[in-house]
């Protein structure tokens, strides 16, 4: 069984070699020791959210420190083909289960789209407190689902500004309930690339403008369709993460 992972401070994390010791402190020490009930001689994972992973023992467990030993350091390489959810913001809670179900699935990034049809708007302040939101939610299911590596969340764009973000992504594709286009044929067409970035596209309550389709295609996304049933904009993104994992080898 996988241990329960915690995020420790990257460079003491990087530096960390097998018998050495290791001081969880403030908020991740606080979780292990009085929410997880983690006790001495209990073996956790510790994590920097770049790769990194030390297996350790705990030694000590306090509320304000959890004193551990390194048993073993390893390793996780990023993946080859790199995922990135471009998630339209959403109303309700919609667009943040998205996010904490992708990045459970293993997706790389996430950006905040906010499509004309979009109800929620974020705007100058509302915009940082919406990122750090979703960095929360990250980090969070990151925890969760015992990953090395946060994605990054980046920075909210409209949609000339994905459409131009666009023009340095590979593999853009474009979910859309009319497209003839599946994702595993769109998958089967695409030539082999290497390293590549594949970018998830999906739109509001309301859908993707046509407008927005045209802008999005003319920078070389692909329309797909998941199948025949139409999926609601949290569930979207997570199905075509899930179906990539697959289709690219990561799973």
């Amino acid at each position: 069984m996988t241990n329960q992972a915690f995020f420790g401070d990257p460079a003491a994390v990087q530096g960390a070699v097998a018998g050495s010791s290791l001081t969880l402190r403030g908020p991740e020490a606080h979780h292990a020791a009085t929410v997880k009930r983690i006790a001495t001689g209990e073996s956790i994972d510790v994590v920097d959210g770049s790769g990194h992973r030390l297996s350790c023992t705990v030694v000590d467990s306090a509320a304000d420190a959890v004193v551990l030993r390194v048993d073993a350091v390893s390793f996780d390489p990023p993946p080859e083909t790199r995922l990135v959810l471009v998630q339209a913001l959403a109303k309700g809670d919609r667009g943040e289960l998205a996010v904490e179900a992708a990045t459970e699935l293993g997706v790389d990034a996430v950006l905040p789209w906010q499509a004309d049809r979009s109800i929620v708007r974020w705007r100058a302040e509302k915009a940082s407190k919406g990122r750090l939101k979703w960095e929360s939610l990250v980090r969070a299911a990151s925890k969760q689902s015992r990953r090395t590596r946060l994605p990054e969340v980046l920075d909210v764009l409209d949609s000339r500004g994905v459409a131009r973000w666009l023009a340095g992504v590979q593999c853009p594709v474009l979910l859309h309930e009319d497209a003839e286009l599946s994702l595993a044929q769109y998958w089967a067409r695409t030539p082999a690339m290497g390293a590549a970035t594949v970018a998830v596209i999906v739109g509001p309550e309301g859908g993707i403008s046509p407008q927005e389709v045209e802008l999005f295609v003319n920078q070389g996304a692909v329309a797909v369709q998941l199948g025949s049933n139409v999926l609601r904009a949290s569930t979207a993104g997570p199905a075509a993460i899930a179906v990539l994992n697959q289709l690219s080898g990561r799973w």
